[in-house]
C-alpha cells in the first residue's frame, strides 16, 4: 500500500502537481487520485480508467472506495473534504476532470475521473524512457507547480535599500510597511542610514549585516527581541530600532525597557521608532506608545509624532 502511494506521488510530481503539503494530506490526495482511475495496486496502472471510458466517481463514491480498498475510515459526511482538499490541486491542474464541469458546486451527480491525456501516460508507466515520454506529451501544458510558483513570485514585494541593493519580501501588509520604512522613512529621517537588519514574515533573517552590528556592540542577533528594522547613521552615530506595527508590537514602555537593557553596551545612540501604515492603525495603538520614542505613519510620510522630550528627533541620554 505504501509503495503504491509513494509511486503515485512520484507520478503526480512528474505531472507537475506541487507536493508541499503535509504527508497525510499528500497521502489523501494520492488515494483520491487512484480512486478516480479505479487503481488498487501498481499493476492496475496499465488498465487505468478515464473519463472516455465512462468511469467517474462522485465524492461519496470516492469515500466508499477509499474505505473499502485503502483501509480508510472516512465519514460519509466528509464528501466536501474530498472535493475541496483531496481533489483540489488535481482538478485545478485538470489531471482529474469533472464529469459535468458546468454543474453547480453542490451537484451530487457530478463525478470525477482521470483526464484521458494523463490516463494514457499512466497506462504506459514503467516503460523505458517514461519521464521523457511525459515531458513530450505535456510540453504544451504548464505544470501547476510552475504556475503557483510564478504567482507567488508575482505577489512578492521588491524593496530598494538606501545602498541601492534590492530585497524581495513576501506579500502582506506588514511587509508593505517595512518597504515604506526603508524607502520612505529612512531617506527622510535616517541621515544617510544604511539598513543593517530586516526580517520578512517568512524569513526572520532576510537581510543581516552581522559584522557591522558586532562593531557597534549590538546584542546577539539571534535574540528573539529583535525589532523589525535596524538601520545605522554613521553621520550621527544613531542606531534606529524600528517596529513595523500591523497587528501588534509597538514600542510600549515595557518594550522600551527591554530594548534599552539589550542595547546598554551599544556604541551608538539609539533612536526608537514605531511605524504604522495609516492613522487609523496608529489610533488603535496610540495609548501603548512609550514616551521618548518616535512614531512615523506611512501615509503621512513627511511628518513625525514625537512623544515628549527636548528634541524633535534623536536619542535620549541620562
Amino acid at each position: 500500500m505504501q509503495e503504491l502511494i509513494n509511486t503515485t506521488l512520484y507520478i503526480l510530481d512528474t505531472f507537475g502537481i506541487p507536493l508541499d503539503a503535509t504527508p497525510r494530506r499528500l497521502e489523501r490526495m494520492a488515494i483520491a487520485f487512484l480512486a478516480s482511475g479505479d487503481i488498487k495496486k501498481i499493476a492496475d496502472f496499465k488498465k487505468t480508467k478515464d473519463l472516455n471510458s465512462g468511469y467517474a466517481l462522485k465524492t461519496r463514491d470516492i469515500i466508499i472506495y477509499l474505505n473499502k480498498h485503502f483501509g480508510e475510515n472516512i465519514s460519509s459526511g466528509s464528501y466536501d473534504d474530498i472535493r475541496r482538499k483531496d481533489l483540489k490541486l488535481l482538478t485545478v491542474a485538470e489531471v482529474v476532470l469533472q464529469s459535468s464541469p458546468n454543474s453547480a458546486t453542490n451537484d451530487s451527480t457530478r463525478g470525477y475521473s482521470i483526464n484521458p491525456t494523463y490516463a494514457e501516460l499512466l497506462r504506459s508507466f514503467g516503460s523505458k524512457g517514461w519521464e521523457k515520454m511525459v515531458s513530450e506529451k505535456l510540453k504544451n501544458i504548464e505544470p501547476l507547480s510552475k504556475k503557483l510558483k510564478r504567482e507567488r513570485e508575482i505577489a512578492k514585494v521588491n524593496v530598494t535599500l538606501p545602498s541601492g541593493g534590492v530585497l524581495t519580501f513576501s506579500a502582506g501588509e506588514h511587509n508593505d510597511l517595512q518597504k515604506a520604512i526603508i524607502e520612505d522613512f529612512l531617506p527622510r529621517y535616517g541621515h544617510g542610514a544604511e539598513v543593517l537588519y530586516v526580517g520578512d514574515t517568512s524569513d526572520k533573517y532576510l537581510y543581516l549585516e552581522n559584522e557591522k552590528l558586532e562593531e557597534l556592540n549590538f546584542f546577539e542577533i539571534s535574540h528573539e527581541e529583535l525589532p523589525d528594522v535596524i538601520a545605522y547613521s554613521k553621520k550621527r552615530n544613531w542606531l534606529y530600532l524600528i517596529e513595523a506595527v500591523h497587528s501588534s508590537g509597538p514600542i510600549s514602555e515595557l518594550r522600551l525597557i527591554q530594548l534599552q537593557k539589550l542595547t546598554k553596551d551599544c556604541k551608538a545612540d539609539i533612536v526608537f521608532v514605531t511605524a504604522f501604515l495609516n492613522r487609523q492603525k496608529f489610533r488603535q495603538f496610540m495609548t501603548e506608545i512609550a514616551w521618548e520614542t518616535e512614531v512615523w505613519i506611512a501615509d503621512n510620510p513627511d511628518h513625525l509624532v514625537h512623544f515628549n522630550g527636548d528634541k524633535f528627533l534623536g536619542p535620549y541620554k541620562e
